[in-house]
Formats: C-alpha cells, structure tokens, sequence
C-alpha cells in the first residue's frame, strides 16, 4: 500500500497561547475527525505533527488514521523556523518510504506549515537543505495567522504561503475545514488516478485566506530575537511555584489611524495563562534577552495558577511572580523572602521572545 504522508508543522511560540493554541488543538482533532469519515483517506492517509518554538521536535509520530491521537500542544519560547524543518526533513529520511527498482514507495508528502510570527533563529541553511533535496518530491503549504510572519522567507520554502487574515473562532474553522477537503481531495485523486498533484488553491478564497506573494528582495532577513507584535513576560506562582505567562498585544489598527500608532509601542493586556514546566524545555537556549519598560504595558492580570490578585510583581533576582495581601512572599525563583511595597515608577523587564 502507497501512504499519503500528511505533517503538520505547528508554531507554538508564546504569541500562540491561549486561544490560538486551543483552537489548533480543536483543529486537528477536527481535521482526522472528517478524514475517519472519507475511505479513501483511510486508506492512505497517514498524519504526524511538528512543533516548533525554541526548538522543534515531533509530537505525534507518523501514523495511519485510525492509530492516530491527537496531542497536547506545549508552548514555549521562539519560533525556530529552521529547526522545524530540519526535523520535518529528518522525519521525511527516516519515515517516508522511496521508491526502489523492487518497489513502490509513498506518494510526496503533503506539508501544511502553520505560523504566526518571525523567525528567531537563522533557518538559511535548513532553507538551502529543503529546495535542494526536498523541494521537488514535497508539497509545502506555509500558512500564516495573521499578518506578522515573514512572508519572504516562507515563499523561500512554500508553494504557496497563504494568509489567514482573520483569526477569529468561525473563520479558523474555515480554514480548517480547507485542510481536510483538500487532503481528502488528494487521497481520492490518488486512488482514481494513480497521481499525485499539488494542493488546488481553486476555494482559499472561501476559507478566508489569500495568497501571499514576497514582499521585498529575499535573502535580506535577519533573525528577529523577539516578537515585534506581542510582550510575554514569564512568572512563578508564589503560592505552588507553578509557572505562568502574561501575554500582551499590539491594538489592532483602525482604518485611518494608521499613521498616528504606527511606532507607539504599547501594547494592551491580552491575558494570563497557565504554563508547564515543559515550557523551560521547548523555549530557546540561545536567547539574548531583551528588556520592555512598563510604561508601554497597559493591564495587571491576576495569578491564573493561584488568583492573587497580582501576577506582576518583580524581585531583585529580575524574575516575575504573584502577590495577594501578605507584606512579605518567597520568591519562587531564588527562594528570598521579600517584603512588597506599593511601587510608582515604570522600570524595566526582561521579556519573551513571543
């Protein structure tokens, strides 16, 4: 039997927690969910998952439909794009059967790359590995939410890069139900025609998402080493020491106030949420750590671990964590006890890479 190898390489950098992350769960679970109901996709279809922030690695192993349960998404801190497809071409080595003079291998993989933001880390020499070896026997669908990914170097690696413009609950599940038409439009091709031919872009349109041509010269980008459209900012609970991350955003723009915000940088409380100790594991090792001032973070969010009404308040170590009414707290990071008073000034604080 001849598989149709599908991957879905997810970013899941801190600028995707929250709702994002939640709805990329529902996603895929939607996505095998529609395909369980197709029989020519269970009978060649076989899916695996990629996530990449800091570092990338594969949460699902490449399995038929049947065998296949959709993971956990963890969150950390980056979005190594080159690691990603590093581990995505490995996977392709390792699992991917070729065809020999004795047999048939499997049809060329189907990839639907899923983004939001920049690279952090310099993804050059993936990008040469992937159109040197792999380009020509893959297809590679690069999907950005938002507006904030660079489209030039996704082109460099994708056919095509298309935009989900607008994130919101109803139109991701448009998208998302384009994903499984056009892999059930790809297996049944397949199996009555005994071919294997890119993903059709007749109906992105009606998913809400547009084709992306570049937008400048490539090869011109340089790694950003944080999230220009977002501000996390990590802490521990003072109560269970659990983790947390604070996520602030960008205003979206008005139509005709561009000009007015377009370098104020401010940026307005999108929430708190709850982290796991395995954030540690998938954030950067590399990362140079830049510092946001308080003045342009509109918004103090309580502890989502434990409900003290603040989750921001900072010790001498310069590490974020929770305080309620109590005067003096351990902190959870260097395990001092500090005595808290009222503060006025703005000051400084190391951020996330987004």
């Amino acid at each position: 039997m001849r598989r149709l190898p599908i991957f879905f390489v997810i970013d899941v950098s801190e600028s995707m927690t929250g709702e994002p992350i939640e709805l990329m769960e529902k996603g895929i679970e939607n996505i095998v969910s529609s395909l369980r109901q197709d029989p020519h996709s269970l009978e060649t279809v076989f899916i695996s998952v990629i996530a990449f922030a800091g570092k990338a690695k594969t949460i699902a192993p490449l399995v038929d439909l049947i065998s296949f349960y959709p993971p956990k998404i963890p969150v950390g801190g980056g979005t190594s794009l080159g690691s990603a497809l590093n581990v995505l071409m490995d996977e392709i080595d390792t699992n991917v059967k070729k065809t020999t003079y004795e047999t048939r291998g499997d049809w060329e993989p189907i990839v639907f790359l899923i983004t939001d933001g920049k690279p952090t880390d310099d993804p050059s020499q993936a990008i040469t590995r992937w159109q040197d070896k792999y380009a020509k026997n893959a297809s590679l669908i690069a999907i950005t939410l938002g507006l904030n990914a660079d489209i030039d170097i996704l082109n460099q690696v994708a056919n095509p890069v298309l935009a989900l413009e607008n994130t919101d609950k109803n139109q991701f599940f448009k998208f998302i139900e384009w994903v499984s038409a056009s892999v059930k439009a790809q297996s049944q091709m397949i199996e009555l025609d005994n071919k294997n031919s890119p993903v059709s872009l007749e109906k992105v349109s009606n998913a809400g998402l547009r084709i992306m041509g570049n937008t400048s010269e490539p090869n011109n980008h340089e790694a950003s080493a944080s999230d220009s459209s977002c501000v996390t900012l990590t802490g521990r609970c003072s109560s269970n020491r659990r983790p947390y991350l604070i996520k602030y955003a960008k205003p979206k723009l008005v139509e005709g106030m561009e000009r007015f915000i377009q370098n104020h940088q401010y940026y307005h409380l999108e929430g708190a949420y709850k982290l796991e100790e395995s954030y540690f594991e998938w954030s950067s090792d590399n990362y140079v750590a830049e510092q946001v001032d308080t003045s342009s973070l509109d918004g103090i969010p309580p502890c989502p671990q434990c409900g003290n009404q603040s989750a921001f308040a900072m010790c001498g170590c310069g590490k974020l964590l929770c305080i309620g009414d109590e005067d003096i707290v351990m902190c959870p990071w260097c395990e001092k006890s500090i005595k808290f008073s009222q503060g006025s000034g703005d000051f400084s604080i190391t951020r996330g890479q987004g």
